[in-house]
């Protein structure tokens, strides 16, 4: 006859012998964590080489776009330069053509004031000396030396004429010397041989002279 466990008795230890491991008693499918040695691996490092791939790839791709930038800017940049350069050279040789065209206007409006000088030139060449006094020719060549200095003035010709002013010898040039009496005659032109010309501040020919010299 079996006897029933009175109610609220406990039920014997098993014995520690007749017991298994304690993993036998695990449920299944529950991980042990006594001895550290079950379940996940540990914790590793190491990179995945499918992530590395991906992270090159990108690298390279974000390169790329930043190299596709930088060659339109160059682009750019090239013709920016070579625009400039030909907007340059346009102006200097628009520059250099106005500066032939200024010149060329300068000297025809020097002509045109020398054309009427000119005219009485060929006039007195072609006189008749049979029939012409030497003071009527002499008066022409005086009017003709009048308009001349008159027109290449007006260009702006300066004429050296020294007489009795001291010598300079950035404007005359001495050919010869004649002695003087007088202390504060001493270096004073006496006589101009040639004329010199000035035109606009540049000298074209210096006056040649003869120069007074003291000798005490």
């Amino acid at each position: 006859m079996k006897h029933s466990r009175k109610k609220g008795e406990s039920a014997p230890a098993p014995d520690q012998g007749s017991m298994g491991p304690a993993d036998d008693y695990a449920p299944e499918g529950s991980v042990s964590q006594g001895d550290g040695q079950g379940g996940d691996p540990p914790f590793s490092d190491s990179s995945d080489p499918a992530a590395d791939t991906r992270a090159a790839t990108g690298a390279a791709e974000a390169g790329a776009a930043a190299t596709s930038r930088a060659e339109p800017d160059s682009g750019t940049e090239r013709d920016r330069y070579l625009r400039l350069a030909a907007e340059y050279d346009n102006y200097r040789k628009r520059s250099a053509k106005e500066r032939q065209d200024a010149g060329a206007r300068a000297q025809a409006d020097l002509v045109r004031q020398l054309v009427e000088a000119l005219d009485d030139v060929a006039r007195f060449a072609h006189i008749d000396p049979a029939t012409t006094d030497a003071g009527t020719i002499v008066q022409g060549v005086d009017m003709v030396e009048k308009k001349l200095l008159k027109a290449l003035g007006n260009a702006g010709l300066e004429v050296i004429n020294p007489v009795g002013e001291t010598f300079d010898p950035a404007l005359h040039e001495a050919v010869a010397t004649e002695p003087t009496s007088a202390r504060e005659d001493d270096h004073v032109v006496s006589r101009v041989y040639q004329p010199g010309y000035i035109f606009k501040s540049q000298l074209l020919r210096p006056a040649r002279v003869v120069v007074k010299q003291w000798n005490g």
